[in-house]
């Protein structure tokens, strides 16, 4: 059975950071141990019901993705066994599918986005304006209608319980260079058309990812922290995509939806979500791992 935990404890490493889902501890020789819980993140708040199983569920599909594409972007995953670096006493069991020891990069200050389709905070935006990060789209496209080509959409970094904000590319620029910018927009759109086919193949769409990257002492660039996750992407069966709705999902846009039906403002405290909605959501995540990566939870 999967485990569940909603907040890791490792006593003796130096916690570096707790985010939304993952927690961060310093490790000897420039290295870090990533953990991801189990908890549940929409619209930029931390949920107070985990999802049993989904930070097991994260990490290997993460893992899988990161073998996958090595050939297009090098990432952050050392494959030291988890054993070497654990405190005395932990429970391995617990941490075996939900952790890994990484490279310690310098994080790129941006999320890396790339959208094929037009859905969520895109298509609001193009409602508003016709354009998605100030990148002018042809008029009249509809809700989850694909787009001409992917596109790079990025938005800020929010800290816990902030909103990310979409920006252009000149902002990104400004923020890190422009060949670091450029870089990083190469490296989203490339993993993106590499993944969207791939699934595609496994009969399902991808409609668009979020990436993370950092760059080393060297100055080189790494995809790391998750990777084409039911998380940061958003997954849509084939059989059942209607251009004009927002398409049935593998994704938590199942909870983002069912959030939307009640009267909360999007920030914190988020409200209690309903077990039926936990236990379908966690089916979700487990049906994805499956038909993506052919891994079965448990």
């Amino acid at each position: 059975m999967p485990t569940t935990l909603l907040q890791s404890d490792l006593p003796g490493l130096e916690l570096l950071h707790r985010g939304k889902v993952r927690d961060v501890y310093a490790l000897p020789g420039n290295r870090l141990l990533i953990v991801a819980s189990d908890r549940l993140s929409a619209f930029d708040v931390v949920l107070p019901d985990p999802i049993p199983g989904k930070g097991e569920m994260l990490t290997q599909i993460s893992n899988f993705w990161f073998a996958k594409t090595g050939h297009l972007v090098p990432n952050h995953l050392l494959h030291t066994p988890l054993s070497e670096v654990l405190p005395a006493g932990t429970d391995l069991a617990l941490y075996e599918k939900r952790a890994v020891v990484t490279r310690r990069l310098k994080p790129v200050p941006v999320e890396a986005i790339a959208r094929g389709y037009l859905i969520g905070s895109g298509w609001k935006d193009y409602q508003a304006t016709g354009a998605v990060c100030g990148i002018a789209l042809p008029a009249g496209l509809k809700q989850a209608q694909q787009l001409p080509e992917p596109i790079f959409t990025p938005s800020t970094k929010a800290a816990v319980g902030d909103h990310d904000e979409n920006v252009s590319f000149d902002a990104v620029v400004a923020a890190v260079g422009a060949e670091l910018a450029e870089q990083v927009r190469e490296a989203t759109l490339a993993i993106y058309k590499w993944a969207a086919a791939y699934a595609a193949g496994r009969g399902i769409i991808l409609a668009d990812t979020k990436l993370e990257f950092g760059t080393d002492e060297d100055g080189k660039l790494y995809v790391m922290d998750e990777m084409l996750t039911p998380d940061s992407s958003r997954y849509w069966p084939a059989d059942e995509y209607q251009v004009g709705i927002s398409p049935p999902s593998y994704d938590k846009q199942f909870v983002r939806d069912y959030l939307e039906t009640l009267d909360w403002n999007k920030t914190a405290p988020g409200p209690r979500v309903p077990a039926e909605v936990i236990g379908r959501t966690e089916a979700k995540y487990a049906e994805a791992l499956r038909r993506l990566a052919d891994i079965e939870l448990g």
